[in-house]
């Protein structure tokens, strides 16, 4: 978490947390949500316009990712100073690079070793990493089916519905009042 972030945190501690402003799509690409969009319907309903504007701007995307984490319910949260601002998302809280040599780079930068691949009932695979469940970069198919395919990584199918329970992750905080705890 950046400095200023813990600064603004210990100088006002009581901001009010923030709810269905700021969505993660399944390539990874974040999305500020307002009012209007926000009432058009939730992030992954897939309603046309519910998603938002994609944000473009380097130093912002770059300023969400450093400070992107979960709570101890499974919501995960850009801390934006002194508020937190729950994400909304559309499959899973990370979204996975696989890179020429295949390992496995999230969407925020961070390397981590997979140590399971899953396919739903959809045919989307998703990652079990050290740093939790992510669904693969549609881009990343080619490479991701040749570490299948040289037993790089075990594979196991799975039911989408099960996931968040499973990986104790929540897909909207604004919906969910909850705990989600991890089995």
């Amino acid at each position: 978490m950046d400095d200023i972030v813990k600064q603004a945190m210990a100088k006002w501690p009581n901001v009010p947390d923030c709810y269905g402003w700021l969505g993660l799509d399944a390539r990874g690409d974040w999305y500020m949500r307002d009012d209007r969009v926000q009432a058009l319907g939730a992030f992954a309903s897939g309603v046309t316009g519910a998603k938002g504007s994609r944000l473009v701007h380097d130093k912002l995307i770059a300023f969400i990712q450093r400070n992107y984490q979960a709570d101890a319910q499974g919501r995960w949260f850009f801390q934006n100073g002194p508020q937190r601002v729950y994400v909304e998302l559309e499959v899973a809280p990370w979204i996975w690079r696989v890179q020429e040599d295949l390992s496995v780079q999230s969407h925020t930068g961070l390397y981590t070793p997979c140590t399971r691949a899953l396919v739903d009932e959809r045919g989307w695979l998703f990652l079990e990493t050290h740093l939790g469940l992510g669904l693969v970069h549609t881009q990343d198919m080619g490479l991701a089916a040749k570490a299948l395919e040289l037993g790089v990584w075990a594979q196991s199918d799975v039911l989408r519905a099960d996931l968040p329970t499973r990986y104790g992750y929540i897909v909207s905080p604004a919906q969910s009042s909850q705990p989600l705890h991890k089995s």
